[in-house]
Parts: structure tokens; sequence; C-alpha cells
């Protein structure tokens, strides 16, 4: 407990008193527990968690079926075993362990009661004693006007409901108290992820609670998890396949910014503005994601170009502009066979065209330039402004949004722009960058940095990369450099 907050060691401390005084009246003399029941499935759920599936709520139909076979009290010790029994990956082992027993305990108990209020126990006594198919299960209700299984299923759905949000609401206190989260993002943006599993856990709870007590005994309810447990390999792998696809991502937003440490933490920055800005005009999902990785990924033909031409102290010749100028195309070849690249690729290629087609590489004008690009090219130019270079301090927000508007119908998309205002208005922008760059300053007001020791001046200095203004390829007047 030494490495906790005293606020998270206090929080941990409640759960354990209240997940032990929700399960005390179990052990009280005289307790109508059914024992056997109750140590059944909590070795079950002890032996699921200790099965390296890497996702514990596989086994949560064992919680759910605890919950609607046992009283609340006797439902909260089936999580007990497991949660002490499971590895723990980071210290302290025995906190972790205490909490998560409670946690869970807590959430059972909260389920259990909620089917309980529901005329959950009755409706299931109901289905047994229908027994061996002599009615219909599926019939509104039996012979003695109990609901059928329908409202059972309704009971069972609304209870494991209550054991995620129940769940959800403990685990968001622990994030509030031991990481410092906000509320907002330690509940509510975790809130709809966390509930969708529940809606398949609580029909295979019922499912198990149903065989527990029929004709084929606890073995046949067992076999409830089979399929489960599969589900739940599929999930992982899902989840290790995106992991390599950020590892992918990262690896290459590395490389670039150590090939060009002037602009080292941009590609990140221009992800989150390209993200804003998708949200404002109603992207959502994977398409969210597509434009987030496509500015995170818009520089990668830098790699392609010399290192020299990128950290050149001068003016650049026209030759050599020509040569940064194919940075986009080195892109869009190195990601040629990353398939799950899909959109973002066409932001790669053209982010650097221009609305009146006098952009690079291909000229494109108007509505031939890719949507993605479109959102790209205003996320780029707004935080190449907004930070800090060798050649220029940072531009505040109000003034780099003033020259987006100012360029918007010629170099820019309006309804870019007008997207990137919207959200900048709603949320603000706060300039951090990613641990590898601590240096970089963001966009902090222009009288709040130091003048330049020297007048250095780097190639771009002319017209920055990335920048309105800058001299365009054959062209004068606004536009974007490399």
């Amino acid at each position: 407990m030494r490495a906790l907050p005293h606020g998270a060691r206090a929080y941990v401390l409640c759960a354990v008193l209240a997940g032990a005084y929700c399960a005390a009246p179990a052990v009280r003399p005289g307790a109508a527990v059914p024992w056997a029941t109750t140590a059944l499935l909590a070795a079950v759920h002890a032996v699921g968690s200790r099965v390296r599936a890497r996702w514990p709520e596989w086994c949560s139909p064992v919680l759910l079926a605890g919950a609607f076979l046992l009283p609340p009290a006797a439902a909260a010790l089936v999580a007990v075993p497991g949660a002490l029994l499971a590895r723990v990956e980071r210290p302290p082992a025995g906190a972790r362990r205490a909490w998560r027993a409670a946690r869970l305990s807590l959430a059972v108990w909260a389920a259990s009661c909620a089917f309980a209020a529901l005329d959950g126990p009755g409706t299931l006594s109901a289905l047994w004693t229908l027994g061996d198919g002599a009615q219909d299960p599926a019939a509104q209700t039996s012979s003695s006007g109990t609901p059928g299984f329908p409202y059972a299923l309704a009971a069972a759905v609304a209870a494991a409901l209550v054991l995620g949000l129940t769940t959800t609401a403990l685990e968001g206190g622990v994030l509030v108290t031991a990481e410092r989260q906000s509320p907002r993002a330690a509940w509510w943006g975790r809130l709809p992820g966390a509930l969708a599993p529940y809606l398949v856990h609580g029909p295979a709870g019922l499912a198990m609670a149903v065989l527990w007590r029929s004709p084929y005994e606890p073995a046949a309810a067992l076999l409830v998890l089979l399929p489960m447990y599969v589900c739940a390999c599929g999930f992982v792998l899902y989840r290790r396949e995106s992991a390599a696809h950020q590892a992918t991502i990262r690896a290459l937003v590395q490389a670039v910014d150590i090939k060009d440490r002037y602009t080292r933490g941009h590609s990140e920055r221009v992800g989150r503005a390209s993200a804003m800005i998708a949200r404002e005009l109603g992207m959502s999902g994977d398409r969210l994601e597509a434009v987030r990785i496509a500015g995170i990924l818009h520089d990668v033909g830098k790699l392609g170009v010399p290192t020299r031409l990128l950290r050149k102290n001068g003016p650049l010749t026209p030759d050599e502009r020509r040569v940064i100028e194919l940075h986009p195309e080195y892109g869009d070849e190195m990601v040629r066979g990353i398939g799950f690249l899909g959109e973002a690729r066409a932001a790669i290629l053209h982010h650097h065209e221009r609305l009146d087609g006098s952009g690079y590489p291909y000229g494109l004008a108007g509505a031939q330039i890719p949507e993605f690009a479109r959102v790209v090219a205003v996320a780029d130019a707004f935080d190449a402004m907004t930070s800090t270079r060798t050649y220029r301090r940072a531009r505040p927000v109000p003034t780099a949004v003033e020259e987006l508007q100012r360029c918007a119908g010629s170099q820019f998309d309006p309804r870019m722009v007008g997207a990137l205002t919207r959200a900048l208005d709603r949320h603000g922008w706060h300039a951090a960058v990613t641990a590898d760059a601590p240096e970089e300053r963001g966009n902090v007001p222009a009288d709040a940095l130091p003048e330049p020791a020297s007048p250095l001046v780097r190639a771009a200095a002319p017209g920055a990369p990335d920048e309105p203004g800058g001299p365009r390829p054959g062209a004068g007047g606004p536009g974007g450099g490399p």
C-alpha cells in the first residue's frame, strides 16, 4: 500500500470493508446458503481467472450465475477466491488483489440484489418446475402466472448491466484517486465500452443458471463457458493486432522525429488536431481512428529525404526544394503494404495539395483532393504555426486561426477550417508533446518566449514547412511548404 496515494488507500480500504459487510450475512450461524453451489462456482471462477486469456472478464457468466442462483451475500463470496488467486502484473500485489476481490464482490452483490428485486429467482424456479419440456420455456407465462423465459432474460440482462455499472463506477474511483485522472475520463469516457460485453454475459449467465438444475446438472452449465473462452481468445487476438498496429505507427513516428529533430512531437499533435476536426465533421469509429493515424503519419515520407536537407541552416535551392517535395510520394510508397491504414494513405500522399490546384505532388484541386488530406492539411498548418521552431517563435492560437481563415478557399478547405475553429472554441488547444520531446514548447504566446540567441535561419525559414504564407511551387502568395 505504500506506493498508493493516501486517497487511494482510503478508497480501497472502504471498498474492502463494504465488500466484507455485504458478504457477512452468508457466514452468520443459521444462514440458508447452498454452500456446495457456492464452492463449486467459486472454484470454477478461480480456475478461469488463472487461465491466460488476458481478458479476465471472459468468465463473468460464472459470477452472474452465482448472482442468479444464490442469495446476494453468498453470491458476493463467489468472486473472492478467483480475485485473490489471479495474476498481478504490477505492485503492490496485495493491495491489488484485495481491491479486485472487493470490487468484484460488491459488483456481484449489487447484481444479485437487482435480480432479486426483479423477482428473477421466482422466475427461475418456475422455469425449473416446467421440467423436461413439459411446456415451452419461451412461453410468456407459466401455468401459475409467473413470468416465463423472456422476463427471466430481461432480468438477467438488467442484472448484468448492474454488474457492469458497479464495476465501472468502482474502477473509476480508483483511477481518480490513484492515477489522478479526471472524473470525466475515469467514468463517462469508459462507460459505453465497459457495458457492452455484459449484454452478452447476462444471457450466458442465465443459461448457466437454467442448466445448473437441469437433468444434466452443473456439468452442462459449464459447457456455456467454452464459447465464451473462444470469444475471449478472439478478442485478445484483436487487441494484440491493434497493439501491433500502434507499435508500427509509433516506430515510424519516432524514426521521423529522430531524423527531423526540429519538428519533434509535431506528428502526434497533427494527429490530435486531425481527430478534433473529424469529430466536428461527424466522423466516428474506424474513420475517426483512420484520420488520426493519417495525421500522425503524414510526414513519414521524410525518412526518404536526405537528412542534410531537413536540417539545413539556410535557404533551400530550387533543386533541394523539389527533393523535399517528394516526401508525400515517398510516404505513400513506404506505407503501401500496410493494409490497415485504408483512407490514411490518401492523406499521406495528398496533404500538400491546395484547394486552388497549385499544390503538390499532383496539383489536385477542390473535391479532387481526398477528404482526409484536406483535414490533415489544416491540422498540419495549424500545428506548424503554433509550435516553436528554431527559426521563429510559436504564434498564438487566435493568430494561427486567423491565418487559416485568410487562406480558406485558396489553400485550405473552408469546411475543415471551420471545424477546427469550432473544436478549438469548445476544447481549447493543449500542445502537450510526447515523452521523447520534452523540449518542445508548443503554442505559447509570443510574448512568453525569449528571442532566439542568434539569427539562425533554417532551410524552411522563407516559408516554414506546412505553414500558410510560404512560397509554393511555381507560384507566389500563400502556400504550404514541404
